[in-house]
């Protein structure tokens, strides 16, 4: 058994160990865009504790030990992680609140939530309000300008915000990649300006829940092995025509965070080795995809929630493969 899955006080130290485990990766994150990733992470945490004990009430159910097993904490961290930092503060309560409800209180709660409540509520704010969640901001704010950009209280200040490096390499028709990198303010050495540093740092904690076993390494090599095999064989240089390469895939978008910390959760995701392999490579495959030739930000979320569509699929194949090799 997972400890993920496990019940009560090891649940509780599972979670405990992956907000640890995300804690370099958020820290970064705030080091990079400042306060508003702070308003959002409370802002997203507030809104988890409310909507879980609502639903609890409403379902006449005590409060413990549901309440603070950590899981509701551990999806809306995740999900803070993976917004826009200055978007609008409803942007970040609709996406915490219909992900718990939608991903995981109409199924009968944790354990039962077929979709990661996380990336369902990613995914439903990015198909209801695209441009909130197109523009991230090219610096931080003060604390004061920081509250009032998220709610609504103040003007943006002028060429603030700016197009993600995905968008930009996804909408480029003219320059080649060597251009890209020298006018683009966007990018960095290898991908994203600063979002280099964000996907290394959630990979050292995901080596973390590695080492401590909260984890197995079967999802993550399954998808960060095929998102680097695609993007090498449809990587053609720097011309205009360019999809990136294997480097700028992996340390993009919400790379590191997708591999270890959202395909592992282990509900909503495949259970025997085989499958969860395949349900990592599925993952890489369908983020490629949808980066290159989606309409999206990033795809981490919708390759995630279609995977999660084929776990049934991927574990009676994982099953009969089992059985095939038995002497």
């Amino acid at each position: 058994m997972s400890p993920l899955e496990a019940p009560d006080d090891r649940l509780l130290q599972a979670m405990k160990l992956v907000l640890l485990a995300a804690l370099p990766g958020l820290l970064t994150l705030f080091w990079l865009y400042g306060w508003g990733v702070l308003i959002n992470l409370m802002l997203a945490i507030v809104t988890a504790l409310m909507v879980e004990a609502t639903v609890l009430r409403l379902r006449r159910q005590p409060l413990q030990p549901t309440l603070s097993d950590g899981s509701a904490l551990v999806s809306a961290t995740l999900l803070a992680a993976a917004l826009p930092p200055y978007c609008p503060w409803w942007l970040t309560v609709t996406a915490i609140a219909s992900g718990l409800l939608f991903g995981k209180h109409v199924y009968g709660g944790v354990g039962r939530n077929p979709f990661n409540p996380a990336m369902l509520g990613f995914a439903l704010v990015v198909v209801i309000f695209p441009q909130s969640m197109t523009h991230w901001p090219a610096h931080g704010l003060d604390l004061t300008a920081s509250l009032q950009q998220v709610f609504g209280l103040g003007q943006t200040p002028d060429a603030w915000a700016q197009a993600t490096v995905l968008d930009s390499l996804r909408i480029n028709r003219s320059l080649t990649m060597d251009e890209l990198f020298a006018s683009n303010p966007a990018f960095g050495r290898f991908g994203g300006q600063g979002v280099e540093w964000v996907n290394l740092a959630f990979l050292a904690g995901g080596l973390f829940l590695l080492q401590r076993r909260i984890v197995g390494w079967h999802a993550p090599l399954g998808m960060l092995a095929s998102l680097f095999t695609v993007s090498l064989l449809c990587w053609n240089g720097s011309g205009s025509d360019s999809q990136g390469s294997p480097l700028f895939h992996l340390l993009s978008g919400a790379t590191m965070l997708g591999a270890f910390f959202i395909i592992t959760e282990p509900v909503s995701g495949a259970k025997s080795a085989l499958a969860r392999l395949l349900f990592g490579a599925g993952v890489g495959l369908l983020t490629y995809l949808i980066r290159t030739w989606g309409g999206f930000p990033d795809g981490v979320a919708f390759a995630v929630l279609l995977m999660n569509l084929c776990v049934p699929a991927l574990e009676r194949f994982a099953a009969g493969r089992q059985v095939e090799v038995r002497p």
